[in-house]
């Protein structure tokens, strides 16, 4: 995750869950939304946040509450909200004054279905990025309908890949041609008081998925397959606070 301050991750199983919890690295180095599968409930997978513990220590930060807000959904989605603070102590934040930043990490409903929640859905994401003054809602937005397409500009948020690649697609899925449907951009990184100064996209690449046990022990592979089936995004955000900018 190499310098990354903020990592969401969505479409979490609990075997993945389990396995991010036993890596030394991530214990030591991010704190997690999640420390076991309570989450869950009756549902296949989550939406997970991970804050790097160097950032918050060098960046004068404050963990604020992390919480889930159930969503209007055909498929029990939440929003997984985080806030974090910049103390008066920080070269982020002007002297004598907090800065409160609020995560919104997002698995939006999927599928064209009519009549779609997702709009009723970002729209209650929005109104947390409004109540905290600014911050970022990211993850798959799922935009299969012609209506998804303004969702972003309808809720006064900024469309980071917009805003720093106007002419280029962005496709986060179906890009290898091996898929029903045509290419498309389903994965977005939505701004409030929030400028993105840097975005790309973070391409998957082919695992091999084990079968057996060799004859000396070892394993066979069957086959090679992409870990998801979606490209990840990085995106730098930078903020003005009282006439100054701050990254």
């Amino acid at each position: 995750m190499g310098n990354a301050d903020v990592v969401f991750l969505q479409e979490v199983c609990r075997e993945a869950l389990a396995a991010l919890l036993e890596e030394t690295w991530i214990q030591q180095q991010w704190y997690t939304s999640d420390v076991d599968g309570t989450a869950f409930r009756t549902q296949k997978f989550i939406s997970v946040t991970l804050v790097s513990r160097r950032w918050v220590a060098t960046a004068g930060i404050l963990l604020g509450a992390i919480w889930r807000v159930a969503l209007p959904s055909r498929f029990a989605r939440d929003a997984l909200c985080c806030d974090v603070v910049f103390n008066s102590a920080s070269e982020n934040v002007c002297p004598g004054r907090e800065l409160r930043i609020r995560l919104v990490n997002v698995h939006l409903d999927s599928l064209p279905i009519n009549p779609s929640l997702r709009p009723r859905q970002l729209s209650f994401a929005a109104s947390y990025l409004r109540a905290a003054g600014r911050g970022v809602i990211a993850g798959d937005f799922n935009p299969v309908l012609a209506e998804d397409e303004d969702l972003v500009r309808a809720n006064g948020l900024v469309d980071a890949w917009v805003q720093c690649h106007p002419r280029e697609p962005g496709y986060t899925w179906g890009v290898d041609g091996e898929q029903s449907f045509p290419p498309n951009r389903l994965d977005k990184v939505a701004l409030l008081n929030l400028s993105p100064s840097a975005m790309g996209i973070l391409p998957t690449r082919e695992v091999g998925v084990y079968a057996g046990e060799t004859a000396v022990g070892g394993t066979e592979s069957a086959s090679k397959e992409h870990f998801s089936d979606h490209f990840g995004l990085w995106c730098d955000v930078a903020w003005a606070e009282d006439g100054a900018q701050q990254e």
